[in-house]
């Protein structure tokens, strides 16, 4: 299953027909299909890493919680916990699975639980066999016929169920401002469920931290620890305070992007570069894009403020620009501005290209106000 398009209506400030391309658009060279594209099918490529760059509250973050959103759905076959709000949202998600597009419809309310559970209304879900010829159409309408007589299920299950049937993860969202307590739960967690080595995690512990020697579960809230040849068992709570901030939400990321690279699933992150070096996000990068690591067709998709690893990136069709004014806005780079591929897509950036550069005349406002 490969997710290929999501579109929304209501969901938060998002203007209506809020939409999310992630297939290629652009021309395709032979060095984009080594590095830049997976193909899924015949001539139909989705890409390996894809952004949205933004100035503050213009949106980001909003637009990788809609795509959480989608995979959800995907995914869980549900949509509850968030800590984002999908009441009145309306969603159609477009995903390819086993030679065959689909079109999937729902409305969404909030069920009357604590747990922000969504109930599903007014479902329609539909198909079109994809062939070769017709990958200029698979967003077009026709050739797709409704799936009736489905079955039934509960209302805060969605019909996609019908279709995936087994629940998978189909992508992990980090955010880079949580954090707590729970860290080191999650992060051994994600080291059974996706069978990642002791090996993958020494070397990832060694990225963020050169002293620590080991660091191993004792029991659901207790870890040995091993620095400067001393050993120590510490609690979630003692263990958050003990490593750095950084070190800490470090080693659980670069845990979910093994485990994404290896399982095929893709990784949402917002903010990558909130405690990371720009050297650790240029890494990540190049991972994504080395089909010898990335054999499974994971997707890295990010929202940033790092313009420089845009350079990194070898297309434009794969990055978004996110404004706001009464409602949030999307524009792709490849079809809503006439950059040209030679120049570098940071300078284009610091020269306001996409209209994102903070209003001078604001900072000066600032400054006239603080020397009074």
């Amino acid at each position: 299953m490969k997710l290929l398009r999501v579109k929304a209506s209501h969901f938060k400030n998002c203007c209506d027909g809020f939409t999310i391309d992630l297939t290629s658009k652009s021309k395709k060279t032979a060095e984009d299909k080594e590095y830049e594209l997976q193909e899924i099918a015949p001539d139909l490529h989705a890409f390996n890493t894809a952004a949205f760059i933004g100035k503050n509250a213009s949106g980001k973050t909003t637009a990788i919680e809609l795509l959480d959103c989608a995979y959800s759905i995907l995914g869980e076959f549900r949509l509850e916990g968030k800590h984002y709000s999908y009441d009145g949202a309306q969603l159609e998600l477009t995903f390819y699975h086993d030679g065959f597009l689909y079109l999937y419809e729902t409305a969404l309310s909030s069920g009357k639980t604590m747990g922000n559970q969504a109930v599903f209304r007014d479902e329609r879900l539909c198909r079109k066999e994809y062939f070769k010829t017709n990958v200029k159409e698979i967003f077009d309408r026709e050739g797709y016929e409704e799936m009736q007589d489905l079955g039934d299920l509960p209302e805060d299950t969605s019909k996609v169920f019908f279709i995936l049937k087994k629940k998978q993860t189909r992508a992990v969202f980090f955010d880079s401002f949580s954090g707590g307590s729970d860290t080191y739960q999650t992060l051994f967690r994600a080291l059974k469920n996706y069978d990642i080595g002791m090996d993958v995690l020494a070397k990832v512990i060694r990225i963020f931290d050169e002293n620590i020697q080991e660091l191993a579960r004792v029991d659901d809230h207790n870890y040995r620890v091993v620095t400067g040849g001393e050993e120590r068992i510490m609690s979630d709570t003692q263990l958050i305070y003990f490593l750095s901030s950084g070190t800490t939400k470090g080693i659980l990321l670069y845990t979910l992007m093994a485990a994404s690279l290896k399982e095929g699933f893709d990784l949402l992150i917002d903010e990558v570069e909130n405690h990371f070096h720009k050297t650790l996000v240029e890494n990540m990068i190049s991972l994504y894009k080395d089909k010898s690591v990335n054999r499974n067709n994971a997707t890295l998709i990010f929202t940033t403020h790092y313009c420089e690893v845009l350079d990194l990136m070898g297309r434009q069709d794969n990055i978004w620009i996110c404004n706001a004014n009464s409602h949030i806005h999307l524009t792709n780079m490849y079809e809503d501005f006439n950059i040209r591929p030679v120049l570098l897509k940071s300078k284009q950036y610091y020269n306001n290209a996409f209209r994102t550069a903070v209003n001078y005349e604001d900072l000066m406002a600032l400054k006239k106000v603080l020397k009074k």
